[in-house]
């Protein structure tokens, strides 16, 4: 069984972490990626570390099911070779600043009239258009931004940014979602079109309730750390020897924890007994029920509060998820053979489709290791590829690929 985008050429130029993790979701739903990377450096994610073995960890958890090219685009004969690929592929995707594309020769108008069927993807920092759309954004700046760093951290305390590249991976999300979009409309109609998102939009969309938030009450939002600002008791809860995360989003799970706590006479007292009670008196609750808490351990507390089927779960370290039962079970970590690391492990694309399986066919490329295939695929001849070998337009590697796990 193939994946369900067999078939599907991308060319793709992006570098750091939004549009390689976009081509990456392409790529394990079955898509052939090219992937064109500049000499000597490559996409710039090769070098984020720590690096394994030499490779940087960014770089290999979202450039798996890709072939590496290394073409200098600056060369005149580097950019024909890119409109070659253009001409053959279906789905082109770059991650420039605004207006970046356009100049060096590779803008929407200009690879459409090669190729009138592609999908153009263009993601950016701060979408198409406005006084901001030609700035310079990562996916930290952008959280501060559209406001999601103001309303994240400890009440009271400094503002932080989310520990995971949420607008980076995504705004990967929603491109992945217009390109298979784009697919579908030109099965039914053969016209390709250009989808666009950015960093910036993804963050307006994740913030979307506090906005209607502040819409309906007038009142800022604050940071809340662990907690919830539309439900109690929700957050992080200190247990004799650690925390306990607990969320109670409505008045029969609330119940649910009262009789799991031994404390039944929470449920009619008239400061608890409705969410909005509940959040009104979020301070209180809290207290009360880290008293109760503070009699017993966490595991003693965690497996009490699961029998009361209250969503429920201890915090954990990172390091403890690499054996987590659960991960076992949904087998998320696949294991993928790299040239250069041993036993390497790979984070899945967290979905699955009976007919048409999703999977890590392919490791991580090294710089450059498939440049040579990737022009004999395109039929140019070993006499033009010894050429631009020669002159520098193309780089490649000989792998000793090890054998397939």
């Amino acid at each position: 069984m193939e994946g369900p985008l067999k078939g599907v050429t991308v060319i793709d130029i992006t570098t750091n972490i939004s549009g390689p993790s976009l081509t990456m979701i392409l790529g394990d739903l079955g898509a052939d990626i090219i992937k064109i990377e500049r000499p000597f450096i490559g996409d710039d994610s090769r070098g984020m570390g720590p690096l394994w073995e030499g490779e940087g960890v960014y770089h290999l958890q979202i450039n798996r099911n890709k072939r590496s090219i290394v073409i200098d685009l600056k060369s005149e004969e580097g950019k024909e070779l890119l409109y070659k690929f253009v001409q053959e592929g279906d789905v082109f995707v770059e991650n420039f600043r605004l207006g970046k594309a356009e100049e060096i020769g590779f803008g929407y108008e200009t690879l459409k009239a090669l190729n009138p069927s592609l999908i153009y993807c263009s993601l950016t920092a701060y979408g198409q258009e406005g006084p901001d759309s030609k700035k310079p954004g990562y996916d930290a700046i952008v959280q501060a931004e559209t406001g999601i760093m103001s309303i994240n951290g400890p009440p009271g305390g400094e503002s932080a940014r989310a520990a995971v590249s949420i607008l980076d991976q995504g705004s990967a999300m929603w491109g992945a979602i217009g390109v298979l979009s784009a697919l579908l409309h030109r099965e039914r109609t053969g016209e390709g079109q250009k989808v666009e998102t950015s960093l910036f939009e993804t963050g307006v969309f994740w913030t979307g309730y506090h906005l209607l938030s502040y819409m309906a009450t007038g009142e800022e939002q604050v940071k809340m750390g662990t907690g919830h600002s539309s439900f109690a008791p929700y957050g992080a809860f200190k247990t004799k020897n650690g925390e306990l995360m607990i969320g109670i989003s409505n008045d029969s799970l609330f119940g649910k924890l009262c009789k799991a706590l031994d404390k039944e006479e929470w449920i009619e007292d008239p400061k608890f007994k409705r969410n909005l009670d509940r959040v009104k008196n979020r301070n209180q609750l809290s207290r009360e029920i880290e008293q109760v808490l503070s009699s017993q351990d966490a595991s003693y507390w965690l497996e009490r509060i699961d029998q009361a089927g209250v969503p429920s779960s201890i915090i954990r370290n990172i390091s403890s998820m690499i054996d987590h039962p659960q991960m076992e079970s949904t087998q998320m970590l696949e294991e993928v053979a790299h040239p250069l690391i041993d036993e390497m492990k790979l984070a899945r694309l967290p979905i699955r489709l009976s007919a048409s399986p999703v999977r890590i066919r392919k490791a991580p490329p090294l710089l450059g290791e498939d440049t040579i295939s990737i022009l004999q695929d395109s039929g140019i001849s070993q006499e033009t590829i010894d050429e631009l070998l020669s002159k520098g337009v193309i780089q490649t590697k000989k792998v000793e690929r090890v054998a397939k796990i």
